[in-house]
């Protein structure tokens, strides 16, 4: 058994009961009465929370009854205070976004961010969304960055989004974005022989009311080249959406997020285990309070 799924039932089990409370039917978090008594981010059977520092004060992530906390990137003006990864390092096991053609992150310059970085903060990463690069940043090379900071962080996990053979020849556990053929890849994978560490980043909604979710998620699905080009032209992205607009972003988000009662999630989280995925990270598309009751 891996690492990781070593910590997913760890936290599993510290999470279904509440305090100060006690199972009264053993397993599960269960009820005499056969209600469930878990969070409903547990009955989702998500392993770890991702936030972003923009959105929320990132300690949040102490609320979340998951044991593993995900810090996105935003830009260096939104990195998360010190004082608040070591608080949370103290409690679950987090860790940071580093894109490394950004100054700060880069392991071939300035690396000033990662080495302040507290003990106990893991690492993803990542070569950098170039909405939160300078133009110099976006043209360093990424290659030689990925080798040396896995040498730095071996056990660092690494983002895979628009460079997938970098991140494989890098090797560490894959850091991949869900999509329609997430499942079919990763079965592909390891099919070829892979045998690392697969973790899934997901945006959560953890409601089937469909005005919600498509609030909630229907322009992020709409930005994926799939969708966008069978989306009409000039069409709304969120819960106006009528038609064929409707149609293509309702089976979209689906595709591209986990949407659903906690109970639909978690079938879609086992069908994702069940390809080969050992962890799956839920992004609380909607707030983050969402994942603390």
């Amino acid at each position: 058994m891996s690492d990781e799924k070593r910590r997913r039932e760890k936290a599993t089990d510290d999470s279904a009961v509440p305090d100060g409370g006690a199972a009264t039917t053993g397993s599960g978090g269960t009820s005499a009465t056969g209600q469930s008594t878990a969070p409903a981010v547990v009955r989702a059977d998500l392993d770890a929370v991702a936030l972003k520092p923009t959105e929320c004060d990132v300690r949040r992530g102490l609320d979340v009854p998951l044991g593993q906390v995900m810090i996105d990137y935003e830009g260096l003006g939104e990195a998360p205070e010190l004082s608040a990864l070591s608080a949370l390092a103290k409690e679950k096991d987090v860790r940071v976004t580093t894109p490394v053609r950004a100054d700060g992150y880069d392991p071939l310059g300035d690396n000033s961010r990662i080495a302040a970085l507290p003990s106990g903060v893991g690492r993803v990463i990542v070569a950098g969304h170039p909405a939160y690069l300078s133009e110099e940043e976006t043209r360093r090379a990424v290659a030689p960055r990925f080798d040396a900071a896995k040498t730095e962080a071996p056990d660092a996990w690494i983002g895979t989004e628009g460079v997938e053979r970098l991140a494989l020849a890098a090797g560490g556990t894959q850091y991949e974005l869900l999509s329609e053929s997430t499942e079919r890849d990763i079965r592909a994978l390891h099919a070829a022989g892979f045998d690392g560490e697969i973790a899934v980043y997901a945006p959560t909604v953890l409601t089937d009311h469909e005005d919600e979710v498509l609030d909630a998620v229907g322009a992020y699905a709409a930005r994926r080249k799939p969708v966008s080009r069978a989306l009409p032209d000039g069409a709304s992205t969120d819960s106006s959406a009528t038609g064929r607009a409707r149609e293509v972003l309702s089976a979209a988000v689906r595709d591209y997020a986990l949407v659903g009662d906690p109970e639909t999630v978690s079938d879609r989280v086992g069908a994702l285990r069940a390809a080969g995925a050992d962890v799956v990270v839920g992004y609380p598309a909607r707030d983050v309070d969402e994942f603390c009751r």
